[in-house]
Order: C-alpha cells, then structure tokens, then sequence
C-alpha cells in the first residue's frame, strides 16, 4: 500500500508567544508615549496662558487694581485710589506704545488758541475710549508754579484728534495732563496719564507757592480739606463747603460730588483722585496715597447753585 505523504507544515512556523508578546508590548509602549504627549500638551496648554491677539500690554501709572472707598464704591478705571497707584503720573507723553502728540505746544499770552492732539498708538490715532465721571478725557492744565489750573474737556473727532479752545493767562512753563481711559483692540481698558509740557512766550515770574492750609475762601464759599495724603497707603482727605457757617449745597459735577487734582511742586507729577459716591458727614471723601515726600498743590472742582469752583490747597506729606 503506498505511503500517504503527510500534510505540508506552514513556511512561517515559529515558537509561539514569543514574539507576540514583545510586539504587544511594542505597541503598549508607543500608545502610552502618544498619550502622554497628549497629555503634556493638555497641561500646557491650561497652565501657560495663550499670548493676546489685541494690542500688547503696557503699563498703567494711575490705574490698575483698585482699593474701594470705606463704603465699598469702587472708583472709575484711570484714577488713584489705593497704595498700588501711588507712582505719580503724567510726567512722560509716552507710556508703552501710546504717545500723546500735540500740534503744538507754543500758546501766546492771554489769547485763546486751539489745542489740538492725539493719542497715537501702534496702529495711529487711538479711536475708542471709555466714558469716566461723565467725559472720555479730562485735559488738566497748570502752570509749573502750580498756579494757572485749569479742568477742560475736548471734544473727540473721527480722525482721533481731539480739541479744545486754551488760554494761558501767564508767561511760563505749563504741564499738560490728558487723563483717560481707552479699549484697545483686544477688548480690555487701559487707563493712563499722559502729559507734554506747554510753553507762554515772554518772562517767566514765578508765584510764591501758597503754604500749607487747610482752609480757603472761594467767592462767598468757605472750603476746608482735613486730613493728609499717607506715603505707600491710602488715607482719607474729606473737602467741606459751608456759606454763611452752613453747609453748602453741592450738586454732582461730572458724576460725583466734587473732583480732586494732586499735583508734586519737585516734579509736577500728578494725581487724579476720585471721591466716595457720597457725601460723607457733609463733606466729600477722597482716599488719596503719596509717591513720595514733599509740597503738594490739591485742586478741589465742585459745583453749588449750578456754577463749577475750585478752591486750592498746599499739602505737605512728611
């Protein structure tokens, strides 16, 4: 009987499991690799924050985090209110990519002229600013005596330039402050102090500064300012107005019941000071922190009988 030839063994016979297992294990290995690169990235992505596609983030010399008043208000963006914003302001035209430009800083004497400017920033004239106690930029002026001040307010036209009818009623040096708050393109608000010194032909005679008082007469108005600014801390200054030994009627004035400007005699660095949002014990409270040691001037605006008043005060801050 012939031999039955036996069935053909398959060509690729090999041990079994061993070489099953290391490519199980090969191929663990790379899934756990993927996931934790996934998982690397995931982290990174929450725990490194995604740079801004707006305008880049600059400095803010008057802003920043606010402090609340003891009645918990919390003040308008752009103005001091707490130790974190004691750095006077306004002593450069530039603050990160935002410069104030003037078309001039020449004025004559006692004649009213134009004063026109922008904020120019990194894509030209700055366009969209914030409304702040009522304006979208409150200009202060004053002369480098501290006298001469003046509250303006210009108007914005759609090329970003604004403009303002100024007068300068003396010779000298003056300091320009534009105080406001602007959105830049990625949305958030930006508050900040610009200031460019202005220039009144002739003799510059200096008026002595006044020393420190804590009352003054304004018209048929008496105003007292009681307390004194803290260096590195908030502390209360409150502005009082009487007639005839009663209290004066103050009305709101651009939001608030009066508005405070500090101003450094050494440098002409600048304060802007925002007030509780009501009167306290018959007067106006401010929270105010100094930069620094020295003679301040303090410019209280406030309105009664439907005329806006300044009555000003020199401060020292031991």
């Amino acid at each position: 009987m012939p031999e039955t030839a036996a069935p053909p063994r398959p060509a690729a016979a090999r041990a079994p499991g061993l070489f099953d297992s290391a490519a199980k294990r090969g191929a663990i290995f790379a899934v756990a690799v993927v996931l934790a690169l996934l998982a690397g990235y995931s982290i990174g992505k929450v725990s490194v924050p995604a740079p801004d596609s707006g305008d880049p983030v600059v400095g803010v010399p008057a802003g920043g985090s606010r402090l609340p008043g003891a009645q918990g208000q919390q003040p308008a963006a752009g103005h001091s209110h707490g130790p974190e914003d004691a750095a006077a302001a306004g002593l450069s035209a530039t603050v990160g990519q935002y410069t104030l430009v003037p078309d001039t800083t020449t004025f004559p004497v006692g004649t009213a002229q134009p004063m026109r400017f922008a904020v120019q920033g990194p894509y030209g004239p700055v366009l969209r600013y914030e409304t702040v106690h009522d304006k979208k930029l409150h200009l202060i002026v004053v002369r480098a005596d501290l006298s001469g001040f003046q509250h303006l307010h210009p108007e914005l036209g759609t090329d970003g330039y604004w403009t303002v009818p100024l007068t300068l009623g003396a010779p000298g040096s003056y300091r320009m402050y534009a105080d406001f708050t602007m959105s830049e393109n990625s949305g958030r608000q930006l508050a900040l102090v610009l200031g460019v010194q202005l220039t009144a032909a002739g003799a510059f005679a200096p008026e002595p500064l006044p020393g420190p008082a804590t009352a003054a007469t304004v018209e048929d108005l008496s105003v007292t300012l009681t307390g004194a600014p803290k260096i590195g801390s908030a502390a209360p200054m409150t502005a009082r107005v009487t007639k005839g030994g009663a209290p004066a009627q103050l009305e709101r004035y651009l939001g608030a019941f009066g508005h405070l400007v500090v101003v450094r005699e050494s440098d002409l660095g600048y304060l802007h000071v925002h007030p509780d949002e009501q009167l306290v014990d018959n007067g106006v409270r401010f929270w105010v922190s100094a930069p620094g040691p020295g003679r301040y001037r303090a410019f209280f605006d406030f309105s009664t009988g439907g005329v806006v008043r300044t009555a000003a005060f020199t401060v020292q801050v031991a």
